[in-house]
C-alpha cells in the first residue's frame, strides 16, 4: 500500500519501510511522528478513501543538507557578498500507513 503525504510544503509518495528526507520536524531520533495530511492512498491501481488516514513514521536522525553558496555581485560598484546556508532536514522511516 502507498500514500501521498504533504509535509514541509512538499509531497512525498511513501510505502511501509521507506526512508525519506523531509524538512525539519521537531523531535528526537527514535521518536514517532504522525503525518496527518494524506492526499491519496491506494494499492496497485486501486485508490482508497483517505478520510481519517494517517501515516506513522519514526525519526531516524536530524541532519543538515549540503551547503549552498549565495553570491551577490554588482558590476563596477565594488560590491560582493558571499553567504552560505545549510538547510535542516529530518530523516524518516515510514512504519505504517493506516
Amino acid at each position: 500500500m502507498f500514500a501521498i503525504v504533504r509535509t514541509g510544503g512538499k509531497q512525498y509518495r511513501v510505502a511501509a519501510g521507506d526512508k525519506i528526507v523531509v524538512e525539519k520536524i521537531v523531535g528526537d531520533a527514535g521518536s514517532t511522528v504522525s503525518l496527518d495530511d494524506v492526499l491519496l492512498a491506494g494499492e496497485g491501481s486501486d485508490l482508497k478513501d483517505v478520510s481519517g488516514l494517517t501515516v506513522s513514521a519514526e525519526i531516524i536522525a536530524q541532519a543538515k543538507g549540503e551547503k549552498v553558496i549565495v553570491f551577490k555581485k554588482r558590476r563596477r560598484h565594488n560590491y560582493r557578498r558571499r553567504n552560505g546556508h545549510r538547510q535542516q532536514h529530518t530523516i524518516l522511516k515510514i512504519t505504517a500507513i493506516g
